[in-house]
């Protein structure tokens, strides 16, 4: 029989794990489905984003590990099944997010294997530290995905948050260094066009 308590015991941590990550559905963004339904939820977020590394990849500026890159994205959320979401612009909220999420990492990949668990607390970290071509990219995707969202909603979360132009690009201070092309072309063709009065509010110059 190859099926050892060992690998038993194994398995049976990572079906927990499984699990648990199935929260993931239930935590839900900011960001509403492009066509203004409801709002999205992580794993939704990360579906989304995984396949747009595979069809934007090409526009990094640097060449990139896509899997590698996929599998960042597939992980950087899951810490908010115990941190919660932690809106971009809420200020209070961002005082702790550091810390509540190092928590949930600690908490939540401490379930698995160690093999596993530093595979995929490494995805996590890298992620973090924002320092190689693909967790640079990874944030790229992170922070374009949902103003494509909002554009294609005729821009209903920011008819509903009013952010000011200045705390989107301060969001965003970072993004061009995975993509310029994409910073560029997001820019130009879905935040311009959404600074108006009752939308993104224009409070400080800026070029794209």
């Amino acid at each position: 029989m190859s099926l050892t308590q060992e690998k038993i015991e194994k398995i049976d941590k990572l079906c927990e794990f499984f699990i648990i990550i199935d929260k993931e559905k239930e935590i839900f963004r900011q960001t509403y489905l492009a066509d203004a339904s409801r709002k999205e939820n992580d794993a939704e977020h990360a579906w989304h984003m995984a396949i747009m590394v595979m069809l934007l990849k090409d526009y990094a500026n640097e060449p990139i590990d896509e899997l590698r890159t996929i599998e960042m994205l597939l992980v950087h959320d899951l810490v908010e099944i115990y941190a919660g979401d932690t809106y971009a612009y809420d200020e209070e909220g961002k005082k702790s997010q550091r810390k509540r999420e190092l928590e949930s990492a600690d908490k939540l990949f401490g379930i698995l294997p160690e093999d596993e668990r530093k595979m995929i607390r490494g995805l996590w970290d890298e992620f973090e530290k924002y320092e190689t071509p693909e967790s640079k990219f990874a944030h790229t995707m992170d922070n374009l995905q949902p103003v494509l969202l909002n554009a294609a909603t005729g821009g209903k979360g920011w008819l509903e948050k009013k952010p000011k132009i200045s705390q989107i690009m301060e969001r965003n201070k970072k993004t061009a260094e995975g993509s310029k092309d994409l910073w560029e072309y997001f820019g130009k063709k879905y935040i311009r066009p959404n600074i108006t009065p009752n939308k993104i509010q224009e409070d400080v110059e800026f070029e794209f």
